[in-house]
């Protein structure tokens, strides 16, 4: 599949970090991860964000909690499990839990950048 440079190393860590997502998550993932607001981080950065926020709003309860009135935070911490489940299921290693830290370096990329 032809892309960009960007646009394959997104998808080479994609199959690296999830070998068994289903190909509809995996494409929603990819489009997520090459959305503009992503383009100043590294691919496997952005693909790491891109793919925790797809499974929380889409495999678990975290939409159905923020119309609840809970707020961001209190709801990622209800899904972490769920959202762990899932990446486990298609053979991810990694936590969601991991996602702060992650954050935290994305956020200082952009302020480098800036």
């Amino acid at each position: 599949m032809a892309g960009t440079q960007r646009q394959l190393s997104i998808r080479k860590a994609l199959r690296a970090l999830a070998p068994g997502i289903p190909l509809a998550d995996a494409q929603a993932v990819v489009a997520l991860a090459e959305r503009r607001h992503m383009k100043d981080l590294p691919p496997t950065t952005a693909l790491w964000l891109a793919l925790g926020s797809h499974v929380r709003h889409v495999h678990t309860d975290y939409e159905q909690l923020l119309s609840d009135g809970y707020d961001r935070e209190a709801a990622r911490f209800f899904v972490v499990d769920d959202t762990d489940a899932v990446l486990a299921g298609w053979g991810c290693q990694r936590s969601v839990a991991d996602l702060p830290e992650v954050e935290e370096e994305a956020i200082r990329t952009r302020i480098s950048r800036s």
